[in-house]
């Protein structure tokens, strides 16, 4: 009896790890976008905060960037790609207990995260604000977490390694690299350390680190989850498996020399930031090169867009993929950013790619995913996906675009001058012109938290009372397997 018990575990793929990602993608995404939709709430009434220093825009800030990065973003990362690089490996996952650790272990550091950061507990530098200890669990999890990945690899029963694992496999290590250079650090207390690189330094470093966590944690790793379920859902092949090799190593190599277009107009070297400028725009390239891929795969299958929610949300990210590449290069051509650094414009940038691809590709994804998870052949209610894919598009739309127009008034309002030289406008006035536009951002935020909300009840009605399923891993390999 114990043999056969054996026998079946292992030759089904190890679906609970993807379970408990994918369930807790959907509570953190609610979590995170609810701290935000707050914090544009403070943006229009500041007295929201009740005077309460950890309800404070400035502590609550980075709680939301963390929450919607490393805990919705991160954990839709941890339960697509352990699902795909067993589905195309053709095996089960490396090492169940370690796999087990990197979900308890995250769990644990979002937590640390949630209760450290609103009591101003950070070590100031943007997207890496959490301090050492939570620093050094972060690094054992990711190194589980390469092992688990990397040893599923070696394990595999298919030759070819499938593309989709490619991304995933060098967003791992790179986030690994990142991690431990930038966060090089002195403990002085148990929750309190200095960075070991000073001024100039520290900033080229942290903006190293800073926009290549945009560009493999938030890009390169997404890309993986475009290429394994856009091609399932569509049921067609990649359009090109050559461009996606292509894009691969031309994305990887140049993504990670373009951070100095965070520091144009500041004390960084000249010749560092027209660097990074002219890297940026050499981006665009193999940006594009992928985003047209995953269009083009749709070729034959247009008609799907039509009745397919979960296809609309795929297709929609890859739309707002292209669009801010195109953007962030533009963006980091000195005279554009002269205009557009410190104002709105950067942060309606973010979020077309934070909200139009990172979290629509993630929804997309997740939708394919969850039934599969437990023995259902689709989720409990396709017009709620529908609806949710509007409301959520809508969203979206009204946040960029009252971003975009905001910052550019912004800009142009701070750089207007008078014939004899002095300002034509106080700063406070620039404020106040923005007072529209935070209401309209703060109904684009709303409208996106609300499509979070019915997909939370769409999965709640999709698993509960379902037996979890392991699905079998084939005994005979064929070029289906992908």
């Amino acid at each position: 009896m114990d043999v056969t018990a054996a026998s079946s575990r292992v030759d089904t793929f190890n679906y609970g790890v993807v379970r408990q990602f994918a369930v807790m993608t959907v509570v953190w995404g609610i979590v995170g976008m609810a701290v935000g939709v707050l914090l544009a709430a403070q943006l229009i009434w500041p007295e929201l905060n009740f005077n309460t220093p950890w309800l404070s825009f400035g502590r609550l800030r980075p709680l939301h960037t963390n929450a919607v990065i490393f805990a919705f973003g991160g954990s839709a990362l941890f339960a697509t790609s352990y699902y795909v690089v067993q589905r195309t490996c053709q095996a089960r996952l490396f090492c169940g207990p370690l796999a087990a650790f990197t979900f308890w272990g995250w769990q644990l550091v979002i937590v640390a995260a949630a209760i450290t950061l609103p009591l101003g507990i950070t070590s100031s530098k943007e997207y890496a604000e959490l301090e050492w200890p939570i620093d050094l669990l972060i690094t054992a999890v990711w190194v589980a977490y390469a092992i688990v990945f990397f040893g599923t690899i070696v394990k595999r029963k298919t030759r070819h390694i499938y593309v989709a694992n490619w991304f995933f496999g060098a967003y791992i290590l790179t986030i690994a690299l990142l991690h431990i250079v930038n966060n090089i650090e002195m403990p002085v207390s148990l929750w309190k350390s200095y960075s070991a690189y000073a001024g100039v330094q520290d900033a080229m470093i942290q903006w190293w680190y800073g926009h290549n966590a945009v560009g493999f944690f938030l890009t390169t790793s997404f890309l993986g989850m475009m290429y394994y379920f856009i091609p399932k859902q569509a049921e067609r092949p990649i359009y090109s498996y050559r461009l996606s090799i292509v894009h691969f190593w031309a994305l990887n190599f140049t993504y990670m020399w373009a951070g100095p277009h965070h520091l144009q107009y500041t004390a960084l070297p000249d010749w560092a930031q027209s660097l990074g400028m002219v890297f940026s725009l050499i981006l665009l390239a193999p940006s594009w090169g992928g985003m047209i891929n995953g269009i083009m795969t749709l070729s034959g299958a247009w008609h799907k867009l039509r009745t397919d929610p979960i296809l609309k949300f795929l297709v929609v990210a890859l739309s707002f993929y292209g669009m801010a590449t195109f953007e962030g290069s533009m963006m980091s051509i000195k005279t554009v950013n002269a205009l557009s650094h410190y104002t709105d414009w950067t942060i309606g940038h973010v979020h077309s790619g934070a909200l139009g691809w990172v979290a629509m590709i993630s929804i997309g994804s997740l939708y394919y995913l969850i039934p599969r998870l437990f023995g259902e052949k689709q989720m409990y209610s396709v017009r709620l996906i529908e609806w949710h894919f509007w409301i959520a598009t809508i969203g979206v739309v009204l946040y960029i675009a009252s971003m975009w127009i905001a910052g550019v008034m912004e800009g142009l309002m701070w750089r207007a001058t008078q014939p004899d030289g002095t300002l034509t406008y106080a700063f406070v006035e620039a404020v106040k012109a923005k007072y529209p536009f935070y209401l309209i951002r703060l109904l684009g935020g709303l409208c996106f938290l609300s499509g979070m909300l019915l997909m939370a009840y769409n999965v709640l009605k999709t698993i509960v009372g379902k037996p979890a399923v392991d699905a079998p891993i084939p005994a005979s390999i064929t070029a289906s397997a992908h």
